[in-house]
């Protein structure tokens, strides 16, 4: 049952996962902010950071900057335009709730970026202890100890220590999925609201609501399925399509333009494809294949077609067929595919793939389950070493198409 203890070994006690949890956070935040120190150190004048950077640049760089501004200013009611009329890069991208909670924590500080900070460190955290408790579903003790090690380290585990919504949005979807697999649905008509007004990506839980009500469905000869959760899946499905939908609303109430929350989305493709950009389902991922392959890469067009074709397949099998991932349960499987059918319907894929992919973390679950000492440790050092790529690449450098974190 899904409220029942799936593996053999006894739990250790909540307090003893919160302070072991604690020590690996920690750690993973120590190592992190040796890295961090040495980007900016090695900053120059060519990067984002310029010369003498330090940890608060690091933490106010990038999207950092749009959320400070946001907190500071607020959105604008008459969005801007660039010399040939087209929408410019606004704060409308970026939803409220991350800005405003850290600008309320910072208050005593008298800074932003350290409340970026506390807020980013103290949701990391929790949101490790809810994957151990997310994975301890499926997996023993020490296979969800080692997914959150994996987790804690992870190649982009600076979003623990800079101002970025992810760490809270992280928290809100792993509580969130918890509830699912608990069956403990009236937290959910907290927990997506707060998702929606964290980041983008509501929507794709409201596909996995739907994917996991039919799942349900077929399986009811195995687990009851009661009218009660039936209206809740359903109701909470709507919840989350709505509340995904809803700050298109809200900006183009506020600004008096409907189009104003895609067309602010567009700007930033223009950095990649100059010109007027258009939505529509799937176009992104189809675009981006060319440009990457044949506008940056001299390669043929085609073979961009191909490889989207194939990885695609590679993540369908790996989902539907690999037994490490299938060990973590039909839940997490589920919202796996549909966060990633959410990319490739919306997404124009650029270097930011790597942070969008972090929403899937509680798939680090299937590279744990393995017990070899050697396979863990060599996917923690891969963790570390890809880490220090990605904070070198995108804060100590960052200065070309594909360093932008």
């Amino acid at each position: 049952m899904a409220d029942g203890q799936l593996t053999s070994t006894p739990a250790p006690g909540a307090a003893r996962i919160a302070l072991r949890i604690g020590i690996i956070y920690l750690v993973a935040r120590a190592v992190t902010t040796a890295l961090l120190l040495l980007a900016a150190e090695l900053s120059g004048a060519g990067s984002r950071m310029g010369d003498g950077a330090s940890l608060v640049d690091v933490i106010v760089a990038w999207d950092g900057q749009w959320y400070w501004y946001l907190a500071e200013v607020g959105y604008p009611s008459d969005l801007p335009r660039t010399e040939s009329g087209q929408i410019a890069e606004n704060a409308w991208a970026f939803m409220p709730l991350f800005a405003y909670l850290a600008k309320l924590v910072g208050l005593p500080f008298g800074h932003w970026a350290m409340g970026a900070l506390i807020v980013s460190l103290l949701a990391g955290y929790a949101a490790s202890v809810v994957l151990y408790h997310l994975l301890r579903l499926k997996l023993d003790d020490q296979a969800a100890t080692w997914s959150v090690v994996f987790f804690a380290f992870a190649p982009l585990a600076a979003l623990f220590q800079v101002g970025y919504a992810e760490s809270l949005n992280l928290l809100w979807l792993f509580l969130a999925l918890w509830c699912v697999m608990r069956r403990r649905y009236a937290w959910l008509y907290a927990l997506i609201p707060l998702m929606a007004f964290t980041r983008p990506g509501v929507l794709a839980f409201s596909l996995f609501l739907g994917l996991f009500g039919i799942w349900r469905w077929f399986t009811r000869d195995r687990e009851p399925l009661r009218r009660r959760e039936v209206v809740h899946i359903v109701t909470l499905g709507v919840l989350a399509a709505v509340a995904g939908f809803a700050w298109q609303l809200i900006a183009g109430w506020v600004t008096g333009e409907a189009g104003a929350y895609l067309s602010t989305e567009l700007a930033w493709r223009r950095n990649w494809i100059p010109g007027d950009a258009a939505f529509f389902p799937f176009e992104g991922f189809v675009t981006a294949s060319a440009f990457w392959f044949a506008s940056v890469w001299q390669l043929p067009a085609a073979l961009g077609y191909v490889a989207l074709g194939v990885g695609v397949l590679a993540v369908a099998a790996a989902l539907l067929l690999a037994p490490q991932v299938r060990a973590l349960g039909v839940e997490i499987r589920l919202w796996s595919a549909s966060y990633l059918v959410y990319l490739l319907l919306v997404f124009f894929p650029q270097s930011s793939i790597f942070r969008l992919l972090v929403p899937l973390s509680p798939l680090w679950g299937a590279f744990a389950v393995p017990r070899s000492p050697i396979w863990r440790f060599g996917v923690l050092g891969a963790c570390i070493v890809g880490q220090w790529w990605w904070i070198y690449n995108m804060y100590a450098l960052g200065n070309t198409i594909w360093q932008v974190p």
